[in-house]
Parts: structure tokens; C-alpha cells; sequence
């Protein structure tokens, strides 16, 4: 039996979003010695397709001519401004329409906005790249967004967070057809994890933002963020701001929308982070260094905020690690 699998490419498309699956899937069909995934690029029009990088991607099929094919699984490829793009009527109706059709459709990155029009997303989970995971969550609040998921399978509908997920999708797809035996075998040739560890906010880079609220606020959290390890309770913070603690706790939260508490995790988390990206310090001296009371604490707040432990983070991340 084969699976015709379409991938929708728009103009500005992460080429790496349709490659991706596209090259888990044919491997599929090697390992399997047979086509089982009939694979096809498709366009809103004819012609090429400039990509992000700028080279062109040429379209098997132009969204007109796949009205009249039958898909197994559709899948929505990504763009880097994707989340900016205005709605489009005549798109939103295709993929509606396609979609009804399907055993499957999804998304990977930011093609989750395109699903999000069509109304395909309401009363779902969905993953998408985590930079944009709040706009998707505030444009369409019936969908239930999580930044951290890697991959999320909800009734019909498969989702991908970015880029490189579309990998990690196309796997699970191809183990979800075909089983895990000849999905191991398509993640050995490809050199990938079968199953990635930990979710996507170990690759976030969104750390902390400008200082916010009022200019005694900003102060105290330059204070923070220049000495991690220092004590930070809101007595502390509060004297250095000039201010009552319940009175700078109240104000804190109402300009900055959040915590004390909670912005001096961020701050020791990030901090955290770059010492065990380093690699040279020892990880009980990286909760000290952060203000963390003991490595057992650093832990649970680093599996909490990351979903990784610091010692496996450091294997992923740290500029030694390839060494």
C-alpha cells in the first residue's frame, strides 16, 4: 500500500522544512525496498518557489491540480515570517478542503499559522518553533499551544516545532505507518535520534529581555542579572529599589508581568546556561556561581524550565562536547 504524502510550500518557504520530511519519507521507501510514500511538493501556483535561502524549489503540483488528488497526509511547510503573513481567504478554503480529505495533516514550524486559518487547530494541542509560540497561542486561543513540545499527534492532526523537527515528525510518521523497527533503521542512515531527548526550549535563545517598567525597577533588574549569585529576595531587591517589599512586589509584577522570584530564576537559569554551554566549569560550581543553594536544586529548576538535567544539557550544548 503507498501513502500520497503532500507537502505545501509557499513563497518564502525554510527549504529545510520540506527537504526534511521529504528525505525521511523517500528513506523510508529505501529501507523498505518498495515506494510506500508517494511524496509531492505543492505550490499555491505554477512555477518555482523562491525559498528563505534564496534558491527555488519547483512544485510537482499547483494547489489547483491537487483538488482532484486524494492525499494521505498533507503537511504545511514553515516560513521565517510566516506568523507576519495576512490571512488569505482563497488559501484558507484549500487547505480546509484538502484537509477534510486526509487520514492526517499537520505542520512544521510556523506552518501551524496557515492551519490556524483554516480553523484546523480549535480544541487541539499544537507544537510550532517556540519564537513564535506565543503569537500562535494569542492568535488562536482554542488551540492549546505548548513551546516545548518537539512533535504532537491530536486526533488527526500532527504538528512540529521548527525547522529540524520536521525530521523528528516525519519519523514518528513513518513509525506510526510502518512501525519502529524500520523507523530506527531510517534514523541510523540519517544519523538522527529516533527519539530526540528533552524538548525545544533547550534551544531557545529568548533568555531575558530588555529591563521593563519604571527606571528603579530597571536598576534592580541590571542588579540581578550582573550578580546572579547574590541574595535576591524581595526584601533585598526591594531596598535597593527604595521601596517597601510589598510594595515593590505588587509594582514588580504589574510592570514586568512576573514575579520577583520567577525573573531571578531567568536570570540564574540563563546564567546557567552560558557556564555549562562553556563547559569548563564543574556543575556543582555552576549552581554556586548562579546563586542556586545546591546542584540538586540547579536540577529541578533546569528540568522544570529546560526539561533537561544540567549534566545533559552540557553534553548537547557545551563547546567542548564534540571533543
Amino acid at each position: 500500500m503507498a501513502y500520497s504524502v503532500a507537502v505545501l510550500a509557499l513563497p518564502g518557504v525554510q527549504l529545510l522544512d520540506v527537504a526534511g520530511p521529504l528525505d525521511v519519507f523517500a528513506e523510508a521507501n529505501s529501507q523498505a525496498g518498495t515506494t510506500i510514500y508517494d511524496l509531492h511538493v505543492v505550490g499555491m501556483a505554477p512555477g518555482p518557489i523562491e525559498t528563505s535561502s534564496g534558491r527555488r524549489l519547483l512544485a510537482d503540483l499547483a494547489a489547483a491540480d491537487a483538488e482532484a488528488r486524494a492525499f494521505d497526509t498533507l503537511l504545511v511547510a514553515g516560513a521565517p515570517r510566516m506568523h507576519e503573513a495576512p490571512g488569505d481567504r482563497a488559501l484558507r478554503a484549500w487547505l480546509a478542503a484538502i484537509a477534510s480529505r486526509t487520514r492526517r495533516y499537520g505542520s512544521v514550524c510556523s506552518g501551524a499559522f496557515l492551519l490556524g486559518q483554516a480553523g484546523l487547530l480549535d480544541g487541539r494541542r499544537v507544537a510550532t518553533h517556540w519564537a513564535v509560540a506565543e503569537a500562535l497561542a494569542r492568535r488562536y486561543p482554542e488551540a492549546r499551544v505548548d513551546a516545548d513540545a518537539i512533535c504532537i499527534f491530536d486526533g488527526p492532526l500532527r504538528t512540529a516545532a521548527g525547522v529540524t523537527a520536521g525530521l523528528d515528525l516525519a519519523l514518528a510518521l513513518v513509525e506510526e505507518d510502518l512501525g519502529p523497527d524500520l523507523a530506527r533503521k531510517v534514523a541510523a542512515q540519517l544519523v538522527m535520534y529516533f527519539k530526540r531527548g528533552g524538548g525545544q526550549l533547550q534551544f531557545s535563545r529568548r533568555g531575558l529581555g530588555a529591563p521593563a517598567g519604571r527606571a528603579a525597577l530597571q536598576e534592580v533588574q541590571r542588579w540581578v542579572a550582573a550578580h546572579p549569585a547574590e541574595d535576591h529576595g524581595v526584601a533585598q531587591l526591594a531596598r535597593r529599589a527604595g521601596m517597601s517589599p510589598r510594595h515593590f512586589a505588587r509594582l514588580f509584577r504589574a510592570e514586568t508581568g512576573q514575579t520577583p522570584a520567577a525573573f531571578v530564576e531567568t536570570v540564574r537559569i540563563e546564567a546557567a546556561r552560558r557556564l555549562l554551554e562553556d563547559g569548563r566549569v564543574a556543575t556543582k560550581q555552576v549552581a554556586g556561581d548562579c546563586g542556586f543553594r545546591d546542584a540538586d536544586t540547579l536540577r529541578r529548576a533546569f528540568l522544570r524550565r529546560i526539561g533537561l538535567t544540567p549534566g545533559a544539557y552540557r553534553q548537547r550544548h557545551s563547546s567542548g562536547a564534540s571533543r
